[in-house]
């Protein structure tokens, strides 16, 4: 039982395969901080570079519709034209700062994650619209962190705002008084104050949850027991299917190798744990092992040879020398060739005076 409950445990490190089809399914580490932080960024130095371009095109355009408002026809075709061209002025004093939103919050996704497309999370689910599982959502964990952390992100944004306007609070209950030129110049410096002190500390918190998403998104994947065993399965295949292919492949060499033994000039034996079958024929650089065996296979080997009037030659050592040193169609090494050069000639002896050595 207790195999069986660490079995289920995700206690074990993500492999690089479970990480990468995580990825694809889109399903990757993602902070909202960040993205409110590039945002938050944008919107600051828009507010510096633009603003004050965009507030003079902005009031240039509607000075002269303000102060013809009482003249305009409101018929169709005219009360169009009005809207259209509103629209456009809009639009233009407007078009450099929402540039630079668009561009942060594509900036935001792609400095946590990269460029990644993936369409599953935007695939249809039953468990997305299902109550029971909403309802499991909304009390989570996950939703219960965001809540707090959305909680300490507004008391602390706020005190260090509350820190920036503290000491201009007098200057802030004389500002009606001041002339109307001046409002819009103290205002702009405000904002920027407080916007730049706002970044600041969203930067600190922007850091803190990436790494907390990170954190949380490695414990997600991280894996049992028996889901390495299969992915381990999946990458190599299954232990007892390779097993039984190369049980397979050394029954089919097994089977070759007994077929050759017949072509053998002579069997070296033990003379019956190891058995070596050597050919040679002239013009070959040396002799060649076509097959060799230990215990049941050496006795198979021996009763092939003997059922085809191979001749059989025991010499101990060198048997066991070939069989550890030479593979099957090996040539015989140099250092062995004396021994069997010598075996070969004994072999061949025999043959012409008609002897058989087994």
């Amino acid at each position: 039982m207790a195999e069986e409950g660490d079995s289920g445990e995700r206690s074990q490190e993500p492999t690089q395969k479970k990480l990468d089809d995580a990825r694809k399914k889109g399903d990757v580490p993602k902070s909202m901080e960040v993205n409110n932080w590039f945002l938050l960024s944008a919107g600051a130095i828009a507010l510096v570079m633009f603003s004050s371009d965009s507030a003079s095109k902005l009031t240039a355009g509607l000075k002269g519709f303000i102060s013809n408002a009482g003249t305009i026809s409101v018929d169709g075709g005219t009360l169009t034209h009005v809207l259209t061209s509103m629209s456009f002025l809009i639009l233009t004093a407007l078009a450099m700062p929402l540039l630079f939103f668009v561009g942060a919050a594509i900036l935001g996704n792609v400095v946590q994650n990269g460029f990644l497309y993936s369409t599953e999370p935007i695939t249809p689910k039953l468990s997305k619209v299902s109550p029971l599982a909403g309802f499991k959502r909304l009390f989570s964990k996950t939703s219960l962190v965001n809540f707090a952390k959305g909680i300490a992100k507004l008391l602390i944004v706020g005190a260090a705002i509350v820190w920036v306007i503290w000491p201009k609070r007098e200057e802030l209950g004389l500002l009606a008084m001041l002339d109307p030129s001046k409002i819009g110049v103290y205002s702009h410096d405000l904002m920027v104050s407080m916007l730049g002190t706002a970044v600041a500390v969203l930067t600190v918190l922007a850091i803190a949850d990436w790494l907390y998403q990170r954190h949380e998104w490695m414990e997600r994947q991280k894996m049992s027991f028996q889901e390495l065993k299969e992915e381990y399965k999946q990458l190599e295949g299954d232990p007892h299917i390779k097993a039984k292919i190369r049980q397979l492949r050394q029954q089919r060499a097994r089977k070759r190798m007994m077929q050759n033994v017949p072509q053998a000039n002579v069997i070296i034996t033990n003379p019956t744990h190891y058995a070596v079958a050597l050919k040679y024929d002239a013009g070959m650089n040396a002799p060649v092992v076509l097959a060799k065996g230990l215990d049941n296979l050496a006795l198979k080997i021996r009763e092939v040879g003997t059922a085809h009037s191979i001749p059989i030659v025991e010499n101990p050592p060198l048997a066991r020398a070939l069989y550890a040193s030479v593979e099957i169609d090996g040539e015989v090494p140099a250092e062995h060739y004396k021994a069997v050069a010598e075996v070969i000639g004994y072999v061949m002896g025999l043959k012409k005076r008609g002897g058989r050595p087994f």
